[in-house]
C-alpha cells in the first residue's frame, strides 16, 4: 500500500494584527485598530450582559508574569473570576486532590529525590515519551538501584524500562488502588505511628478498601491478585517511594478520586513529608504549574490563596485597589457549558487552542463560534484563531521574552529573552497592558522583574524569589518566604513533628468509590479507545508538528494483533473510527504492546486526524476535566480504502449507558505475545487466569512505537 504524504500544515507565525471584516474574513489591521476593537468588544459585553459574560483562557506556555497580569486584568478591569487555562484539561484533578489532603496543589518533593528513591511507581503515565527530562531522573534512579513499577493498561515504552508492569483496565484505577491500601493494613504494613501522628479518616478508609480483595481487585482489574500483592508489599516496606503520575490518572470524569485514591496510599504508608518520598503530579507544559500559582485558576488568588477568605481577598484589592468578588469563578469546562446557555458571551484566549484540544472538539468549535466576541492572542494563526474576531500577534515565551516559569517541582526559574519577535509582534504583558489601558486603568510596567516583584508583595510563597536569587541558585522551589534562607525540596515535613502546634492541619484520608468510565463498551462499540503523547510531538501540533522527525509517522489507531486479525486489517490500512460522538479515518499501526479490546491515538495532528472528534465531555465534578482517557469506539474496514482526514460525524452519547466490557491480555516478551481472551462484565467468556506481570527481563527488547497514557 502507497504510503499518503501525511505531513502535518506548517502553522502560520503571526507577525501583524487581525481582524474580521464586515466579509466574515480576518484582514491585517494596525495594532491601533484591532486593540480598540478588542477593548470595544469587552467593554460591550459587560455593560450589557455584566462582567460574568466575560472569560479569560490564559496560557500554560507563557510566563508567570505573564499569568499574572492576565489574571488581574480579569479581576480587576472585567470584574470576574472567569479565568482558567489548560491546567483544567490535564492536572486541575491533581490539585484538587492534592489541596484536599495538604492544602496545597503542588507536587510533594523534587527531581533529584527520584534519583535517590528506593522504589518508583509511575501510575498511568509514559514518562520516558511524555516526560522526558523527567524520566533521565528516574533512569538515574534506576542506576542507583532503585525499583520502578509501572501501572498502565499498555506495555508502554517507560514499561519496558520496569522491574513490573501492572497492566490494568482503563478506568479501574481506583479498585487496584484500594486493594493495595487493604493488602498492606491485612498484612500489618500501614505506618500506624504516621497514621495516629498525622492523618484523619483512617477508620473510615479502611472500611471502604475493605471488600477489595486481592480476588475481587483481579475481577475488576485485570491485573492477577499476586501483582497487586507485590506492589502493596514492595511500596510499603520500602524505606523511601515516590508515587508519580500524569494524565492517566486525572484524565478521567473521577479524575480528583482518582488521585485520593494514590495520596491514600503515600498516608497508609508515611511516604510523604520527607526526603526521597513523596507524591510527583507530572506536569506536561513547561508553565501550567505556574499558571495555577500566579492565580489564573478561578478559585485562587496569586499565591495559591483561597479567593474566598476574606483577609486575603482583603490584602489584594488593597494591593490592586479594586474590589475582588467574593465568589469562585467559572472554569474552563463550565466556561464552555456557559458559551452554549449565552451566560458567557465574549472571551479572551491567550496562548490556548481550544478548538481541537478540547473532547468533543465539534462541539467546542461550535460553542467558540457562537460567542459574540472572541479575541485570540498567539503565536501562530491556529484553528481557534481561525474562528476569532481579533487576532493579537505575541511572543514565544520560551526565547522571546523575559521573566519565569514554574515546573512539575515548583521550581522557579528565569526565562531569558535570546531573539526579537518577527514583524509587528508584540510581548503578551504589552498587550494586555494596552487593552486594560482603553478600559480605564493605566497599568505600567518597565519590564518582567517589575512584575514578578509585585506578585511578591502579595505571595508570601514567591517573597524570597527575587531574580537575582533566582539566578543565583539556578531557580528556587516554592514555598520561599526568605530573602536569606532556602527551605527543603520536600513539602509538608511538618506532618512528622510531635509538637501538634508545628505539625498542623492532619492529612485526611479520602473516601472514595469505583466509577466505571461514562462510555460504556457494548456490541455496537466494543473497543476501549484511550489517548496520550508520543515522544516527538507535542499536544496539537501547532508547535511541533511542522518539524521534522525521524520518528514521525502522523495519527495512526494503534491495535493489538489480534484485533489487527480479527477485523481483517494490516499496518497502513486506512479504516473508519467511529464512537458515539464522530468518527475519523486514519490507517492503523500495529503494537504489541496492547491488549485485545484496546486501542490508542494521539491528539497530535487534528488537522489530519481530529482524535477529539471521538472522545467524550464526561467531567469531572470536582475538578471539571473531561474523560479523554475512556472512549468506546468500532473499527470499520473501508471498501476500496479512502482519504484520511474525515469529517467528525455521528450522533451525541445518548443519556442512557449500556452494560460494556472491558478486555485483559497477557504476557508479552519483545516481539512475540501470548494474549488471553477479552474478558470482564462481557456476556461470555471466562476470566483468564495468565500473569499480567513482567521481569524486566522479559521486556528488554524495546518498541519505539509504544505510548502510555500519560499526558
Amino acid at each position: 500500500m502507497k504510503k499518503k504524504d501525511r505531513r502535518p500544515e506548517a502553522y502560520r507565525r503571526l507577525t501583524h494584527p487581525l481582524v474580521r471584516d464586515a466579509h466574515g474574513s480576518l484582514v491585517r489591521a494596525s495594532w491601533d485598530e484591532a486593540l480598540d476593537r478588542a477593548a470595544e468588544g469587552f467593554a460591550r459585553t459587560r455593560a450589557e450582559h455584566g462582567p460574568d459574560a466575560f472569560g479569560m483562557f490564559s496560557c500554560s506556555r507563557a510566563t508567570n508574569e505573564m499569568n499574572y497580569v492576565a489574571q488581574k486584568f480579569t479581576r480587576v478591569v472585567m470584574g470576574t473570576n472567569n479565568v482558567d487555562s489548560c491546567n483544567r484539561t490535564c492536572h486541575a484533578p491533581s490539585v484538587a486532590g492534592l489541596s484536599a489532603a495538604f492544602g496545597s496543589g503542588g507536587g510533594t518533593s523534587s527531581y533529584e529525590e527520584v534519583e535517590h528513591t528506593d522504589l518508583i511507581v509511575m501510575w498511568g503515565s509514559n514518562a520516558r515519551f511524555a516526560h522526558p527530562i523527567f524520566f533521565q531522573h528516574v533512569l538515574k534512579g534506576i542506576h542507583n538501584g532503585a525499583r520502578l513499577y509501572a501501572v498502565d493498561p499498555r506495555r508502554t515504552s517507560t514499561a519496558e524500562w520496569a522491574e513490573h508492569w501492572l497492566g490494568l483496565d482503563v478506568g479501574t484505577d481506583i479498585p487496584l488502588a484500594h486493594a493495595i491500601g487493604r493488602e498492606i493494613i491485612h498484612a500489618g504494613l500501614a505506618n500506624h505511628s504516621f497514621i495516629r501522628r498525622a492523618t484523619s479518616g483512617f477508620e473510615a478508609y479502611a472500611e471502604e478498601v475493605e471488600p477489595w480483595t486481592l480476588s475481587a481487585a483481579e475481577q475488576v482489574t485485570g491485573v492477577p491478585a499476586a501483582a497487586i500483592r507485590g506492589l502493596a508489599h514492595a511500596y510499603a516496606t520500602a524505606e523511601r517511594a515516590q508515587l508519580c503520575w500524569t494524565l492517566g490518572i486525572t484524565e478521567h470524569h473521577n479524575g480528583t478520586d482518582n488521585v485520593r485514591a494514590l495520596i491514600n496510599l503515600a498516608l497508609l504508608t508515611g511516604h510523604v513529608g520527607r526526603y526521597g518520598s513523596g507524591l510527583q503530579p507530572l506536569r506536561g507544559q513547561n508553565n501550567v504549574q505556574g499558571g495555577g500559582d500566579m492565580g489564573a485558576i478561578p478559585n485562587r488568588l496569586p499565591g495559591f490563596q483561597d479567593l474566598l477568605d476574606p483577609g486575603v481577598r482583603e490584602k489584594f484589592e488593597s494591593a490592586w485597589s479594586t474590589v475582588i468578588r467574593p465568589g469562585y469563578g467559572r472554569n474552563l469546562t463550565e466556561m464552555f457549558e456557559a458559551m452554549e446557555s449565552r451566560e458567557l458571551r465574549a472571551v479572551y484566549c491567550i496562548g490556548e487552542n481550544p478548538a481541537q484540544s478540547e473532547a468533543d472538539s465539534g462541539r467546542a468549535i461550535r460553542r467558540l463560534s457562537a460567542l459574540d466576541h472572541l479575541v485570540v492572542q498567539d503565536i501562530f494563526l491556529t484553528k481557534t484563531a481561525e474562528l476569532a474576531d481579533v487576532v493579537l500577534p505575541a511572543t514565544a515565551a520560551w526565547c522571546e521574552t523575559d521573566g519565569t516559569t514554574t515546573n512539575s517541582e515548583r521550581r522557579v526559574q528565569r526565562v531569558r529573552k535570546a531573539v526579537e519577535p518577527p514583524g509587528e509582534a508584540r510581548e503578551d504583558i504589552e498587550i494586555i497592558c494596552a487593552l486594560a489601558a482603553r478600559l480605564g486603568h493605566d497599568w505600567t510596567f518597565a519590564d518582567a522583574e517589575q512584575v514578578w516583584d509585585e506578585l511578591r508583595s502579595v505571595s508570601p510563597e514567591h517573597y524570597g524569589m527575587t531574580y537575582d536569587r533566582l539566578a543565583e541558585h539556578q531557580g528556587i522551589q516554592w514555598p520561599c518566604p526568605s530573602l536569606d534562607r532556602i527551605e527543603p525540596s520536600y513539602l509538608h515535613g511538618r506532618l512528622w513533628e510531635a509538637d501538634p502546634a508545628r505539625r498542623g492541619p492532619r492529612a485526611p484520608f479520602g473516601i472514595v468509590r469505583h466509577d466505571p468510565p461514562v462510555d460504556l463498551t457494548d456490541e455496537e462499540y466494543p473497543i476501549r479507545l484511550t489517548t496520550g503523547r508520543r515522544l516527538d510531538a507535542y499536544n496539537t501540533g501547532v508547535q511541533s508538528g511542522s518539524l521534522a522527525s525521524p520518528l514521525r509517522r502522523g495519527e495512526m489507531v494503534e491495535l493489538c494483533p489480534e484485533d489487527a486479525a480479527r477485523l481483517g486489517v494490516v499496518a497502513g490500512e486506512e479504516v473508519r473510527v467511529a464512537s458515539r460522538r464522530g468518527a475519523v479515518v486514519a490507517p492503523v499501526w500495529v503494537d504489541p504492546g496492547l491488549r485485545p479490546g484496546l486501542a490508542f491515538m494521539t491528539m497530535h495532528f487534528p488537522d489530519e486526524v481530529d482524535t477529539n472528534s471521538l472522545t467524550i465531555e464526561a467531567n469531572c465534578p470536582i475538578a471539571g476535566t473531561a474523560e479523554f482517557k475512556a472512549s468506546a469506539i468500532r473499527i470499520e474496514k473501508l471498501a476500496g480504502g479512502a482519504a484520511a482526514g474525515e469529517q467528525s460525524t455521528g450522533d451525541k452519547l445518548a443519556g442512557g449507558q449500556s452494560t460494556g466490557w472491558q478486555s485483559t491480555g497477557g504476557k508479552l516478551t519483545g516481539e512475540q505475545s501470548t494474549v488471553e481472551q477479552p474478558t470482564g462484565e462481557r456476556p461470555t467468556g471466562e476470566r483468564p487466569t495468565g500473569d499480567r506481570i513482567q521481569s524486566a527481563t522479559a521486556m528488554s527488547a524495546q518498541s519505539t512505537t509504544a505510548a502510555g497514557r500519560g499526558e
